[in-house]
């Protein structure tokens, strides 16, 4: 027996663009707001009511869910998910958004590849390393590694405050 699936596409629709984005095809951009200068890789999925500041680059396969504000000129590296439900119930929150929390990343972050991002808020000036998890609020500048994200060193390279303005 076969049956028909529904097929829906990915694209850009309703997103609100700052001067000078840079988009890299294809993407699942919708009803999100990107800043000036910014850079969005391929494969990336950003939904709606999320965004993005001004020269903050997210590489591809990158997925910023409902509920996330990333400020400016920070860097969101390669295959980078946020995630907006801690399963509070138990489960999946299956579309309640009554359930489903906030992520809140300042100015100047650069975020690892592969790191996982749940409901937090980060200050200014951190670096997450690639991998970690960052499961509770990070409030003071630094770098921060593993599962979950500890701080190791507040003392951040220069090289990582504003990286962000090279071009692919």
């Amino acid at each position: 027996m076969s049956a028909e699936p529904t097929i829906k596409q990915s694209g850009i629709r309703d997103v609100q663009f700052g001067v000078g984005v840079q988009v890299v095809e294809p993407v699942n951009l919708y009803e999100c707001e990107l800043g000036d200068d910014s850079f969005i890789g391929p494969f990336v999925e950003i939904q709606r009511g999320v965004k993005i500041g001004a020269r903050t680059r997210v590489q591809s396969h990158s997925f910023i869910c409902e509920g996330v504000t990333i400020g400016d000129d920070c860097f969101i590296g390669h295959g980078v998910m946020f995630i907006n439900d801690r399963f509070s119930a138990g489960g999946p929150a299956l579309g309640d958004r009554t359930q489903w929390e906030q992520t809140n990343i300042r100015n100047k972050v650069s975020i690892g590849s592969n790191a996982t991002i749940m409901p937090v808020n980060i200050c200014d000036n951190v670096v997450i390393g690639a991998g970690s998890v960052v499961t509770k609020d990070i409030l003071v500048s630094g770098v921060y590694m593993g599962n979950p994200a500890k701080l190791k060193t507040t003392k951040l390279p220069t090289s990582t405050l504003n990286p962000h303005h090279s071009t692919v």
